[in-house]
């Protein structure tokens, strides 16, 4: 099974006259390669996979396969239709990967046992392993801990992707050991690696990405001081990244380093010229430091 260890980078797809922009997306990919980033998740929120039809999700899949070794691909699969997302999981599954990233049916808010029906299905149907997305305030659905401590003994499900804001339930997956433990709360990614998780699936991780995999392998030195330092310095950048509903600033701040066309597609927008200016100053400050 796939070790899900490290920083693993939440994509965004980046776009040119609403249109994906593969140019823009190879040259993404291979810096973030080139910083030492475990792996990317493709087509999850901050792909703005909810804006791409299937056949765009698709080819925006196999792109990134061909510039990135499968390992190191995460394939985001979500739905609240579950015939349609099996189907789907199966066109997805016709790649090699390294996982799936799967969040609670979103909007229809099923029961405890629903949420447990609803994931065995999909890893029983799952020829990779899965990645279980918790993130709540998105999907309108809480995951009860002893409902998500069930879920997760599910031989195909290998790691977590944790937003559930509830503290004693990520300790007790972590204790628990029956999958790896990855915070998808920037803010908490030093915090998940001091109570022994396996890293992150980060948005903000597209700037810098070199300092996000410094931390992780600081922590994995036990040098607890220097991984401090280390989130300390990207800390005004994480809080600046998420200033306006992702990836609205990371997408401007990758606008600003010429990497991609500060593009998103509606109904989101991009973001303010205030935050424009606000990341332009965090992102000096950030490269002051070296």
């Amino acid at each position: 099974m796939s070790s899900f260890r490290g920083i693993w980078v939440a994509l965004a797809t980046p776009f040119r006259s609403g249109e994906v922009d593969y140019p823009a997306l190879q040259g993404l990919v291979s810096g973030l390669l080139e910083d030492g980033v475990a792996g990317f998740v493709v087509c999850g929120t901050t792909g703005e996979a909810a804006a791409l039809s299937h056949d765009e999700q698709l080819a925006v899949l196999d792109a990134v396969l061909q510039w990135v070794p499968p390992q190191q691909v995460i394939m985001g699969l979500a739905g609240n239709n579950l015939r349609e997302l099996l189907a789907f999981q199966q066109e997805v599954q016709r790649r090699p990967l390294a996982g799936v990233l799967v969040p609670a049916p979103y909007y229809i808010r099923p029961s405890q046992q629903g949420l447990e029906v609803f994931f065995q299905t999909v890893a029983d149907a799952s020829s990779v392993p899965v990645v279980l997305y918790d993130i709540p305030y998105r999907t309108g659905v809480r995951i009860e801990r002893e409902t998500l401590r069930r879920i997760v003994r599910h031989p195909n499900i290998a790691a977590i992707k944790d937003c559930g804001g509830d503290v004693e339930t990520t300790l007790a997956l972590i204790a628990d050991g029956h999958i790896e433990v990855l915070t998808g709360e920037d803010l908490q990614i030093f915090a998940n690696l001091c109570m022994g998780g396996a890293g992150a699936i980060s948005a903000s991780a597209h700037v810098r990405a070199d300092l996000y995999v410094r931390m992780q392998r600081e922590m994995e030195a036990n040098d607890i001081n220097a991984a401090r330092r280390t989130f300390q310095r990207l800390l005004p950048w994480m809080q600046a990244a998420f200033a306006e509903p992702n990836p609205a600033a990371v997408k401007g701040a990758l606008a600003l380093q010429g990497l991609m066309a500060n593009e998103l597609r509606e109904p989101m927008q991009a973001c303010s010229e205030a935050t424009l200016e606000r990341l332009r100053r965090v992102l000096a400050d950030l490269e002051a430091c070296d």
